[in-house]
């Protein structure tokens, strides 16, 4: 072992050693904090992906762009040129992007689902706070992609805004046009707008290379801070006025009986249709209300799998559901403090979004006919359903100073049987320097049990906090805290985290993602940035930490240290990493030591037909649930592989497998085998296949989708599921025999949903 670390250790030195080269600069000048002014067109423009429209002619035009990656702001391979205008009711931007049109990337796929392609960025911080800011993203085929950025969550992928976009390839490059109505986004409410924006363009080739319109300086943390500033914006109108989307959803399920016995009754039940109703007004620019009734919260594409044989936590999954984009930065803190979620079938839901000059508030009520319960523990979580409930969450938060902010939140629950959580928390990002930042978040919890000892059957005997408190609904009462703090430095190479945690034993949040308790936590980690410009190395990044864990009691529950490094190289967008920790832990009151991991990583992208990515993993474990050490294996890999520009194939493996250090008997093991086909006719219409086999449950999910997408909001679905399990055989005996595929459960699915804006 030692001399397999010693070879690791010796070729990431000959790594950053070759990686420590560096080039001569050019007389090339990049514009730091750029500045234009624009002025309103008088003539109409068409969205086509043609830039011969009178209204482009006073247009204000820029061609300064430099290369801010892998480049430290250098001259870029090939010119690109922005332009951009407005009307009373759009700003208008273009992209002229010159290049080899034989060497695009693109993709004809669904909006947002985009990822290695050739794009252009349109990048609007509209109050000019660097708290939070618009991405709107458009490759070569017109397609669409949209976030939303915050400083204390950073993406919100899910985020959707109604805008027009279209693009062509031409013989010298191909071209973007891109309309974003006023009435989509929000700003101040004053005569005359000025605006932090940036443009940039992504162009993958061999190197992932990014192009932006203003210069960035990377000892500079606040990256927003440093986009350009358009000026003359004059007498238009924020987002106002009343949005309805009606929407109607139909479904017709049939299944076994009882899932665990195919020999039981397979039933075809009657379909089941309802009708939904959502509403959104913008009382002004600040302040927009949003009411959902018998609102459709289901997803349209199920939760990719994941492997689950050695863990003993409630899962985290993304949101992906319309509603809760509205201003979902707003709710954002360290701690998972609104994790949107656990409010999982509610029958009436409202938001209240509100941005007054330096201040954001957001409030969000539902009543939810389903309620998951978290019960946190010290190394697990246990989830029951509790009926009806009520939640309401509120958040607020302030700018100050130079970009930093500090907030609150308060969010409560109450349970139609007299049980509650409520939590209140208090936050900050505090910047200190240009380099130097604190954050840190402090919460109280008070719990208020249901007297239901049934809702919480198999918790008898079970308690926490030294006993004082029972697992079992049987009406206590008590409090809890919880406390994050983080100082940072974010600088061009040498960069450092120090992170203290701590969860009280009875601290509990029900709508919040806490799965543990009774823990303090204390890392620090630190990491140098290399970037070479003439060597195959485009960057290489060592990197080092150290972590404990204590509970309340003072035992140390775990000490662990480990490197890594990673390296982007400058051959077919191929990056690698390749790391070593070792550990010693306390699981279930026994001492593990000498525990460890290695692990490598290769991604690439050699063409714009393939994509690919594997990481392997082995060392020595705690398999949890036999409390023994074992020897373990992991391994994921994924192809991207597209033979025409709009077919996707996307397979997917993911393993793992632990065998006892001493016996060789099998602890645990797993594998999921996924894949996802995607065919787009064209921007509108879309035919999706997921096929989805979990060796750890033995089921198959066959899961087709028809999707006719007129706007994020205008869509029609058509869709069904099929899941087989793998049942076991028995004579009449019963003396098994062998095993036998069945189908378990189908669902056919129908949604039309439509926007409608006044």
């Amino acid at each position: 072992m030692r001399k397999n670390l010693s070879i690791i250790l010796l070729c990431c030195f000959g790594l950053v050693l070759i990686a420590s080269a560096t080039t001569a600069t050019t007389d090339f000048k990049p514009v730091f904090n750029p500045k234009m002014k624009i002025e309103q067109t008088l003539h109409p423009i068409k969205i086509d992906g043609s830039l011969d429209d009178a209204g482009w002619r006073s247009a204000s035009r820029t061609d300064m762009f430099v290369e801010r990656y892998p480049g430290d702001m250098i001259e870029p391979d090939v010119k690109t040129e922005a332009y951009v205008t407005y009307d009373d009711d759009h700003l208008y931007v273009a992209f002229f992007c010159h290049d080899d049109p034989d060497a695009i990337r693109a993709t004809m796929c669904q909006r947002d689902q985009f990822g290695s392609d050739d794009a252009v960025v349109l990048l609007i911080d509209t109050y000019g706070d660097a708290s939070w800011a618009y991405e709107f993203f458009v490759n070569p085929y017109g397609v669409q992609k949209d976030r939303l950025w915050s400083s204390v969550g950073g993406e919100d992928a899910g985020f959707d805004l109604i805008w027009q976009s279209a693009a062509q390839i031409t013989d010298s490059g191909y071209q973007v046009e891109i309309a974003v109505p006023f009435a989509s986004m929000r700003f101040p409410n004053q005569d005359v707008q000025s605006w932090k924006i940036d443009f940039w363009r992504n162009r993958p080739r061999e190197s992932f290379k990014q192009y932006s319109w203003a210069a960035y300086d990377r000892n500079e943390q606040c990256w927003v801070c440093q986009w350009g500033t358009v000026e003359g914006i004059a007498n238009v109108q924020p987002g106002r006025g009343l949005e309805i989307m009606p929407a109607l959803v139909a479904s017709q399920h049939s299944g076994l009986a009882d899932y665990r016995d195919p020999q039981s009754h397979f039933a075809n039940h009657k379909g089941d249709g309802e009708l939904s109703l959502g509403a959104k007004y913008s009382v002004s620019s600040d302040v927009t209300i949003e009411a959902a009734l018998n609102p459709d919260f289901s997803q349209i594409e199920a939760d990719a799998a994941q492997i689950d044989v050695n863990t003993t936590i409630a899962l985290l999954f993304p949101e992906r559901r319309p509603f809760f984009q509205e201003g979902s930065d707003i709710f954002r803190t360290l701690f998972n403090s609104f994790y949107t979620r656990t409010v999982y079938d509610p029958s009436l839901a409202v938001k209240l979004t509100a941005r007054m000059d330096k201040t954001s508030i957001g409030f969000f009520s539902a009543i939810d006919e389903n309620s998951p319960y978290m019960i946190p523990l010290d190394e697990a979580s246990i989830v029951v359903n509790t009926g009806q409930s009520m939640v309401n969450v509120l958040r607020a938060s302030h700018r100050v100073g130079d970009n930093s902010q500090v907030g609150l939140m308060v969010s409560d629950r109450r349970f139609e049987d007299d049980g509650s959580g409520t939590i209140f928390a208090i936050d900050g990002d505090i910047r200190l320097s240009r380099n130097y930042s604190i954050d840190g978040q402090f919460l109280m919890s008070h719990t208020q049990e249901a007297n239901d000892p049934g809702a919480t059957d198999g918790l008898q005997g079970y308690t926490l906090d030294n006993g004082s408190k029972t697992l079992v609904f049987d009406g206590e009462s008590f409090y809890g805290g919880a406390f994050i703090a983080r100082f940072k430095r974010d600088a061009r190479h040498w960069n450092f985290a120090l992170d203290y945690s701590q969860v009280d034993p009875t601290y509990r949040t029900q709508t919040g993602y806490d799965p543990w308790v009774n823990y303090r936590n204390l890392t620090l980690s630190s990491w140098y940035e290399i970037r070479p410009e003439k060597t195959i190395f485009q960057s290489v990044t060592p990197s080092a930490y150290v972590h404990a864990k204590w509970d309340y009691d003072g035992i140390r529950k775990a000490n662990e240290s480990g490197f890594n490094i990673d390296a982007q190289t400058r051959v077919a967008q191929t990056s690698f990493n390749i790391g070593f920790n070792r550990s010693d832990a306390v699981w279930s009151g026994v001492d593990f030591d000498h525990l460890w991991s290695a692990n490598i990583g290769v991604y690439g992208r050699p063409s714009s037909m393939l994509g690919l990515s594997f990481n392997g993993r082995k060392g020595v474990g705690i398999a949890r649930f036999d409390g023994a050490k074992g020897n373990e294996t992991g391994l994921y890999a994924s192809l991207n592989v597209k033979p025409i520009d709009r077919l996707t194939i996307e397979p997917t493996f993911n393993y793992l497998r632990s065998t006892d250090t001493k016996t060789g008997e099998e602890l645990f093991s797993q594998y999921i085998a996924r894949a996802r086909v995607s065919l787009q006719a064209n921007r509108e219409l879309s035919l999706r296949l997921v096929l989805q086999y979990n060796d750890g449950r033995k089921t198959w999910n066959i899961d087709p989708l028809i999707t006719y997408r007129i706007s994020p909001f205008s869509v029609f679905y058509l869709g069904s599921t099929y899941d087989y399990r793998e049942y076991d055989r028995f004579t009449s005996s019963g003396t098994p025999y062998g095993s036998q595929w069945d189908l378990n459960s189908r669902r056919f699915f129908m949604k039309l949903q439509y926007l409608f804006q006044t």
